[in-house]
């Protein structure tokens, strides 16, 4: 649903592939929420024979990485099998979660398969969560003595983590530099939060934040640029980086 170029290269190298609708978050700022899709497919999802198929399709192209996202892909019966299938394609594999149901089941399943996992990761204030949706049900929040359970277990069975984090309004003055430091991840992805007319006009005007408000946030973790640990997109890389 997503792909990334690379500038000066024809060949676009990844695929993200949003494919499963349900999440147990309510992100409030949310743009994957498949509005086009159910005009076409009601469940908001292929059929598991589908998927598959999708899968095998992406790798005869030529893509050389696939990341898995949603809603939330955990939630999704048959994850662990296209995950499987793509890395015997000869796919590198990715996972985009909010981390509630990364069991340890889930994590010796995929440890042969599976090659980053990427949380996300907005604030670790739990009344921030609660605003923004950030919770299961968009009731109850992850703590972070909960987030570094996962870190934890990511990283026991070693997978590499990246971070994801949408910035906006309600967390835009905050810190997460001291998770970050215990986190430790090989990326940290800093995004501002985008408005897509037709996916998240209900609730955006309340976390929209401006270019300056932006930055602030940036430069609150601006040591972790210097180490190349964090990556940002503003509103017009996202546009102009990606095509749905």
């Amino acid at each position: 649903r997503i792909m990334k170029t690379i500038e000066g290269n024809k060949m676009i190298p990844s695929v993200n592939y949003h494919l499963w609708e349900p999440c147990n978050m309510r992100c409030k700022f949310c743009f994957a929420t498949f509005q086009d899709v159910k005009i076409q497919l009601p469940k908001g999802h292929l059929s598991k024979e589908e998927s598959m198929k999708l899968i095998e399709e992406i790798a005869d192209f030529g893509f050389e990485k696939i990341t898995f996202a949603g809603g939330e892909p955990t939630l999704c019966p048959w994850i662990s099998e296209l995950i499987k299938l793509a890395k015997e394609n000869g796919l590198t594999t990715m996972i985009v979660t909010n981390g509630s149901k990364l069991s340890e089941e889930f994590l010796i399943q995929n440890q042969k398969y599976l090659d980053w996992i990427i949380l996300s990761i907005d604030s670790v204030h739990p009344e921030t969560n609660i605003k923004s949706g950030r919770a299961i049900t968009g009731k109850k929040p992850i703590l972070i003595e909960d987030y570094k359970m996962i870190i934890d277990s990511i990283k026991k069975y070693g997978f590499q983590l990246k971070i994801n984090t949408v910035v906006h309004r309600q967390n835009y003055s905050e810190s997460l530099m001291d998770l970050l430091k215990y986190a430790q991840p090989e990326r940290w992805k800093v995004f501002q939060v985008l408005p897509i007319k037709g996916e998240n006009d209900e609730h955006i005007d309340e976390f929209v934040i401006d270019e300056s408000e932006f930055n602030h946030f940036i430069t609150t973790h601006q040591i972790l640029k210097y180490e190349k640990i964090m990556i940002t997109e503003n509103n017009s890389e996202m546009k102009d980086s990606y095509v749905m």
